[in-house]
């Protein structure tokens, strides 16, 4: 699905090639096909789906990921509007172009509200669209207006009615891990799409996008028929950017962005895939790049952190902390399929709700057991999230003193000086207060964990099995690998004896990598590293 990045304009009599613009932020289809910004042809996936047996259609995605522009390029295919098309693969594929009546119903402008905002909000977008009809219905009940609107609508034009529902989870996203909010704000939504089943003869089609699944919402307890395309392999580049499409449509913004790195277009596409691809959403998916991201990237020719510092959901990290989710288990985890289908308000572990928000992704899938293997997608996730994690273990701000410092250490470590990385992070961690719940190894455990890893040009594990027993961490850089022991109130002579004794050098002997082994005391009276030894 090819969408040229290149136009032309003539300057001095000649025709000289433009890069489009990309449309960061941008969602609204006709904005960017009207003011030629690159677009890439989603449209195929549309057809197919317009023209398949089926009615109703849900789309679980990350935020940012393309799903409002998904929604807005439906709505100007069911209107008909066959000249935004152009160029495009539905164009050739179309042959009817039949004109519906469109009826969209976006909820990104729901979040944060009380009873009473929500009320009020779902009377006025209804009140817009019954404006865009020329519908009167004057009634409090947003439920009874939503079935007035799609019958009268239908009555007017004679034609079945299309529904599209942006982000229909929005409202309840914030409040999802506080349970007595959430059962009234739930009640709300349930009433308010209870008339999609109803008036199921005045409806042509109907989609919804969110990012988790609320089960006791009309819309997957009653519409029994309804199709999750989220984890389909058919549809699992139907959001995003494949590296196919950023080979076939951006070679100028790699071209641009080589140029002002100094790197080769090959060695640009190598640090793309690292900061932003990674994302699968099936078990048979390509692999997706975040489109929010990797636009931004190209725009600004650099490779900053985009879609994490567009900001943390806060009933994500409440969820973290409910479900006690330690740092080092968000990598390499399993899951069974039907995983990924448990409701946000009953499940067991956080797993389902930290794969639609985009913070884990498919890595691989077993067929026979139906076992998928989840990670972290990428280097700008992994990154902020433990930096986000981080203050959790230092009760405290993480203040820019912190990123300075691990940036410092990762300077030393890459110079073979993990004395002087272990003297800058004692500084450091002497200037950050400390959790009160500082009696157990594990925590201090976590911690360097994440210090290590925000270093983010090493591999670092916890708890890795030997034949003798377990590393507490293990961190593998270009050309060495650190087996790091931990004690607490003890001495690092007693962590570098255990390491000895246990022999785990012997369990990495073939890993070609020179071995050092770092013994390190923390104090929990002072939250602090005292003392270490390095072999």
């Amino acid at each position: 699905m090819r969408s040229d990045d290149r136009s032309t304009i003539k300057q001095g009599g000649y025709e000289i090639m433009t890069r489009r613009r990309y449309p960061i932020g941008i969602q609204t289809f006709s904005k960017i096909r009207e003011n030629d910004m690159l677009y890439i042809d989603k449209t195929e996936y549309i057809y197919n789906m317009a023209h398949a047996a089926g009615t109703y259609y849900f789309l679980s995605r990350p935020r940012r990921f393309g799903k409002s522009l998904l929604v807005s390029t439906m709505q100007s295919y069911f209107e008909g509007r066959r000249d935004l098309f152009r160029g495009l693969a539905i164009e050739k594929l179309e042959k009817e172009w039949t004109e519906y009546p469109v009826v969209l119903l976006s909820m990104a402008g729901a979040k944060h509200m009380d009873v009473e905002g929500l009320q009020e909000y779902l009377l006025y977008i209804l009140k817009v669209n019954e404006e865009r009809f020329g519908v009167e219905f004057h009634s409090a009940a947003p439920n009874l207006r939503l079935t007035n609107l799609i019958m009268a609508v239908y009555e007017k034009t004679g034609r079945q009615v299309v529904v599209l529902i942006d982000e229909y989870d929005a409202p309840l996203l914030d409040v999802a891990h506080e349970e007595s909010q959430l059962v009234a704000m739930r009640d709300i939504m349930r009433n308010f799409y209870s008339p999609l089943k109803d008036c199921d003869p005045y409806l042509r089609f109907v989609f919804l996008t969110g990012i988790t699944k609320f089960s006791q919402l009309s819309i997957f307890s009653e519409l029994n028929n309804i199709s999750n395309i989220s984890m389909k392999d058919d549809y699992a580049g139907i959001c995003g950017i494949t590296e196919t499409e950023l080979l076939d449509d951006m070679q100028d913004g790699i071209a641009g962005l080589a140029q002002a790195n100094e790197l080769t277009p090959r060695q640009v596409v190598a640090k793309l895939k690292e900061n932003y691809d990674g994302y699968h959403f099936s078990a048979h998916s390509p692999g997706v790049f975040n489109p929010f991201s990797l636009l931004s990237s190209l725009a600004n020719k650099d490779f900053d952190s985009y879609w994490f510092a567009s900001g943390t959901p806060t009933y994500l990290v409440n969820m973290l902390q409910r479900f006690n989710v330690q740092p080092a288990s968000l990598q390499r985890m399993c899951a069974k399929s039907s995983a990924f289908d448990s409701p946000t308000e009953t499940m067991k572990t956080i797993t389902p709700l930290l794969y639609q928000s985009g913070y884990i992704t498919i890595k691989g899938y077993d067929k026979i057991s139906q076992l998928y293997t989840l990670d972290l997608p990428n280097k700008e996730v992994k990154v902020g999230l433990f930096e986000s994690l981080l203050p959790n273990y230092l009760d405290g701000s993480y203040a820019e003193q912190g990123d300075v410092a691990i940036a410092r250490m990762s300077v030393l470590i890459r110079q073979n000086d993990i004395d002087g990385a272990l003297r800058l992070l004692q500084t450091f961690l002497a200037t950050v207060p400390y959790c009160n719940v500082t009696n157990h190894e594990g925590h201090y455990q976590q911690m360097l964990f994440i210090i290590f890893t925000l270093l983010t040009h090493y591999v670092v594990d916890v708890e890795v099995h030997t034949p003798k027993g377990r590393v507490d961490i293990v961190m593998l850089t270009a050309d060495r690998l650190y087996l790091i022991e931990l004690k607490l109130n003890k001495d690092a002579d007693a962590a570098m004896k255990q390491i000895d004794l246990k022999n785990y050098a012997e369990r990495f002997a073939l890993s070609g990598k020179l071995i050092t082994k770092v013994g390190i005391n923390f104090d929990s009276s002072v939250g602090n590293i005292t003392d270490w030894r390095i072999a």
